[in-house]
């Protein structure tokens, strides 16, 4: 089949018969009607939705080699580094018409993470994970699955290692070893989208040595599996969508985040695609990372255009769109939007190539990309709030709107310019509070992908400062042994890639 429409995925996730899916400690049959997890379902409805519509079709499609069909992007393998830039693209322009996280990106990294390092195992002798993982990634997409990604452990102590945790199952680890499969154990955190998915890629979330060998496990499991327990977490302001009005719990798609337990999970051989090889984790952190925060560059700026679009608009409301502070602000958002997508196609168009077409982002990039998210949100949804005024936080209720006593006032002193209503500006106030201010653009902007110390920690692994001193010892006309190397950049090369060059 290769391409679902959106009504096909719906239908597919209705029911689950193994699996427990649990929300505000209840437990959930049907994510598709379940009013919280509703906005979040409709958000990830249009991924799929993105390859037939006509603006989107073009990037929301991609020619798979596997199947040697049209697939969802989403399930693509990236072949050069134009699909990378196409994948920054196409999440800014799907961020236009969900105003959400529509959470399949970690899915999508963590099957080219896989691609890369079954590849690389391959070379150095360990074919049988690239068979396995090829065979599923051509099941994933002639069915078009929806795949959540799995990497962040719960991790317990921080400063212990996996097997020194007093919680043996801080991790996710091999309890046991059969001839059909392997049995595991633990839990995922902050896992994007899982109730709303068909099939969850685990990952190692860090490198491992020796000891670590039963934590240093990477297979995929459908989501509808016994023993697998997902408790969807709260958000802010997550309540409203309980109340079925049609203004406060704007935006219309949302996201969700969930704890996923694996609880003496079974996983058949065929599926898994590292099981105690630990001398590979630490490369593949570095290249599913990289690639999750080249992406990062193409949502928030899609995210950020909404931001700026609210903005400009209630300025226009209240009549101060001309304002010379105003346009300042504006313009200031603009800059810092646009700073986070050149990042993010910077790191694709100058893509590494460290296998047979394995096409990595740019790892340096990448990691900048990451970092001024990190920072550059908090600034659009400050000068958001500079413009749109104290009511961001403090606005009447749409029920306080739509009752018969209260209305006539509410809609005398909302009201600004004449030809925008009060109902106009509550609408608008909702969507840049829920945008700005909510996890897809704040928390996980700091915290998703890793924290920015761990941008910073490969800064200073990349970059080579010795040989930046040997050139400025040069100009100053001191005694050096520099030899120029052929790349502009003074960039040492990543793990990964001494990996991969490596016999």
């Amino acid at each position: 089949m290769g391409l679902r429409t959106g009504e096909q995925y719906l239908d597919s996730i209705k029911v689950r018969n193994k699996a427990e899916i649990y929300v505000m400690g209840k437990e959930v049959k049907d994510v598709t009607t379940h009013p919280f997890l509703k906005p979040s379902i409709m958000a990830f409805k249009a991924t799929f939705d993105a390859a037939w519509e006509e603006d989107t079709k073009d990037l929301g499609r991609a020619w798979s080699p596997f199947i040697n069909e049209e697939i969802n992007r989403f399930n693509h393998i990236h072949r050069s580094p134009e699909d990378l830039a196409a994948k920054v693209r196409l999440l800014r322009k799907l961020s236009h018409k969900t105003g959400a996280c529509f959470q399949r990106c970690v899915g999508w990294d963590a099957l080219n993470t896989l691609w890369i390092m079954t590849n690389i195992m391959a070379q150095k002798g360990k074919k049988e994970y690239k068979d396995r993982f090829v065979e599923y990634l051509s099941y994933v997409q002639k069915k078009d699955l929806a795949l959540a990604g799995a990497m962040t452990d719960a991790k317990g102590v921080r400063t212990l290692k996996p097997h020194q945790q007093p919680n043996k199952n801080a991790y996710v680890r091999i309890e046991e070893v059969t001839k059909d499969g392997i049995y595991v154990s633990g839990a995922k955190a902050n896992i994007t989208g899982v109730a709303a998915t068909e099939e969850i890629v685990v990952l190692p979330t860090r490198a491992m040595g020796p000891e670590d060998k039963d934590y240093a496990v990477a297979f995929s499991i459908p989501t509808d599996t016994e023993g697998i327990k997902i408790i969807v977490g709260r958000q802010l302001n997550d309540a409203r969508r309980l109340e079925g009005g049609d203004i406060d719990a704007l935006p219309y798609f949302y996201n969700h985040e969930g704890l996923i337990i694996f609880d003496h999970v079974f996983v058949p051989m065929e599926r898994v695609f590292l099981m105690g090889e630990y001398e590979y984790t630490s490369q593949l952190v570095e290249v599913f990372s990289a690639y999750h925060r080249q992406g990062y560059g193409g949502c928030k700026a899609g995210l950020g255009d909404v931001i700026i679009g609210a903005s400009m608009n209630l300025a226009k409301q209240l009549g101060v769109e001309k304002a010379s502070h105003v346009q300042e602000k504006l313009t200031e958002m603009i800059f810092l939007t646009e700073t986070m997508y050149s990042a993010g196609i910077a790191a694709s168009l100058n893509a590494v190539k460290v296998c047979d077409n394995c096409w990595w982002v740019n790892p340096m990039h990448a990691n900048v990309t990451k970092h001024l998210v990190a920072r550059f949100p908090a600034q659009i949804s400050q000068l958001s709030i500079d413009i749109a005024g104290g009511i961001i936080g403090t606005a009447p209720s749409e029920w306080d709107l739509k009752n018969p006593k209260l209305k006539e006032y509410i809609a005398k002193y909302l009201q600004g310019v004449e030809g925008y209503t009060a109902e106009d500006r509550l609408r608008m106030v909702r969507l840049l509070e829920n945008v700005s201010l909510g996890v897809a653009f704040q928390i996980e902007s700091v915290h998703g992908a890793g924290s920015p110390a761990a941008q910073r920690i490969m800064f200073s692994r990349l970059y080579d400062l010795n040989y930046a001193e040997e050139i400025a010892k040069r100009l100053a006309g001191k005694k050096t042994d520099l030899k120029f190397k052929p790349n502009a950049e003074p960039w040492r090369d990543s793990e990964t890639e001494k990996l991969a060059k490596s016999k």
